[in-house]
């Protein structure tokens, strides 16, 4: 054992041992992302720099760095190893179901089995496990009764502040339809409904759909750096998880005020 772990050492510090440590972990363990639109403001920024844990749901496929070609081509899956599923309200990020090599980075609001629509940018879901588990388990929110069935309106956005609407996007014929109205659909077997917390500027499953499970690539770990516009480094952030920063201790005066306008004009309390 003694002689292993002496090999192990002197492997994990040459040239060789050192690549192979660095792919395992960026193949496997976490992979370095960075934030660059605005479609998850104010959970996510743009210029936030992140850790995804990649174990989070399962094992994906790897990809060679920088070139998005398979490690292994001669499989057309995008999930080597099935494994744990995103939970209502997670921040996930996965392969772009038009494009896999683009990743986006949204929130699952509903899971497999799940009916949702969206009337006057409320999003309303009624979830799979029926109205007596919405009953228990949403006591504090506000239903409406549609089809005989009881709907929860905008169901995040009490426990995930960062979620928002832009007053300035209204009704007027040139904005797309989905982010007012959305027809009710029932979310099929293995997939995920993904919306951006900044809900009038992301482009997400209202407008292409559930994502695959075997999309699904990973979740935010955390913040290992974070940058504005104006580039000035935002300290704050740093070192921060995604949980961390909707705690009211890390959002500036300007966005608590906005949560509460934002609640008040939706009749979250």
């Amino acid at each position: 054992m003694k002689n292993f772990l002496h090999k192990a050492y002197k492997f994990s510090n040459s040239w060789t041992g050192t690549i192979v440590i660095v792919l395992f972990v960026i193949f496997f363990v976490a992979q370095a992302f960075r934030i660059p639109s605005g479609s998850m403001k104010d959970s996510l920024l743009i210029g936030d720099h992140l850790f995804a844990k990649k174990f989070a749901y399962g094992i994906p496929m790897p990809y060679i760095p920088f070139l998005e070609v398979p490690l292994f081509p001669w499989t057309k899956s995008l999930k080597l190893v099935d494994g744990d599923t995103p939970k209502r309200g997670d921040i996930v990020i996965f392969r772009y179901p038009g494009n896999i090599k683009e990743h986006f980075v949204k929130r699952c609001v509903a899971l497999p089995g799940d009916e949702l629509f969206v009337a006057n940018k409320n999003l309303y879901i009624h979830f799979r496990e029926g109205d007596a588990w919405i009953k228990k388990h949403y006591k504090n929110y506000k239903t409406e009764t549609y089809n005989n069935e009881l709907w929860v309106k905008n169901p995040y956005m009490k426990k995930h502040p960062g979620i928002h609407h832009d007053p300035k996007i209204i009704e007027d014929g040139r904005n797309p339809m989905p982010i007012f109205f959305f027809d009710p659909i029932k979310v099929p077997k293995k997939h995920y409904f993904m919306m951006g917390d900044n809900r009038d500027h992301s482009n997400d499953s209202r407008f292409w759909g559930p994502v695959p499970y075997e999309n699904i690539e990973g979740t935010p770990w955390f913040i290992y750096f974070s940058i504005d516009k104006n580039w000035e480094i935002r300290w704050d952030r740093m070192g921060k998880t995604p949980t961390e920063l909707e705690k009211p201790f890390y959002m500036n005066k300007a966005r608590q005020e906005r949560i509460k306008e934002d609640k008040k004009y939706y009749g979250i309390t």
